[in-house]
């Protein structure tokens, strides 16, 4: 497979002179194996919203924050991905609004307000836009280069299906590619344990808002943030109405 991954200028150019770098906790191996891009089939490129064109692509993987999705040069990037018509898999924790559009009887107007900047999202159509659930979790340690990255739960990305058969054949084939690839670090071949699993429910990709709302979203406070652990732990009844609340609401959307 041939992947650009679109980042700032600085990171670009880092990551084209250098390649990347994603390390995985492996069972059974007590160390992290490394997974350097220079060293594999295919091919990895970086560059600059500006120097992207959507319609040379088969799929957009949607992989930032959606408040960085109006930023100058992304926004007029995602006009263009939309008028491609470029199909895309969003893993972001955000539901992108024309992923919210596919659930039948969901009113999409009141929740714009919810999206820091719900135009971004104009012109895409909802049947080219699916969304995997953000399972897995990477980081970058403290002072390390921004091409190097850090897996800490190494779990798969659940996908729904597109609209449409042809582009949904394409997650599954991606799918399989994924299943079969190995990785030798130098003392046999190894299965990387993130995996890519293609749902044909809609509602695959909600299955953590229940404990993304009563962990993660209440680590914001209004002067601070806080660790899940005490966001969680510091008042379980609270923890435990919220839970509730979002399982509910996600049954009542469908699921």
């Amino acid at each position: 497979h041939s992947v650009t991954l679109v980042c700032t200028e600085s990171t670009a150019q880092l990551i084209n002179q250098e390649g990347t770098v994603v390390r995985f906790p492996i069972r059974g191996r007590e160390e992290l194996v490394e997974v350097a891009s220079q060293g594999l089939e295919g091919s990895l490129a970086a560059s600059v919203p500006a120097g992207v064109d959507p319609a040379d692509f088969d799929l957009v993987v949607l992989g930032m924050q959606e408040s960085q999705y109006g930023s100058p040069g992304v926004r007029e990037l995602m006009a263009r991905i939309a008028a491609s018509r470029t199909p895309c898999l969003a893993i972001m924790n955000m539901p992108p609004l024309p992923y919210l559009e596919r659930i039948p009887g969901l009113s999409i107007e009141p929740l714009k307000r919810c999206f820091v900047d719900p135009e971004v999202w104009d012109g895409f159509e909802p049947g080219l836009v699916t969304m995997a659930s953000p399972d897995p979790q990477a980081y970058r340690q403290p002072g390390e280069a921004k091409n190097i990255l850090q897996v800490g739960l190494p779990t798969n990305f659940k996908a729904a299906r597109f609209e449409a058969e042809e582009h949904t054949e394409m997650l599954r084939n991606l799918e399989a590619d994924i299943v079969d690839a190995r990785f030798d670090p130098g003392d046999g071949a190894l299965e990387i344990p993130v995996k890519l699993r293609v749902h044909e429910s809609l509602f695959v990709p909600l299955a953590k808002w229940p404990m993304l709302l009563a962990g993660n979203y209440r680590c914001i406070k209004r002067d601070e943030m806080i660790p899940i652990r005490d966001a969680v732990h510091g008042d379980l009844d609270a923890t435990r109405e919220a839970y509730a609340w979002a399982w509910e609401l996600c049954t009542r959307l469908g699921a």
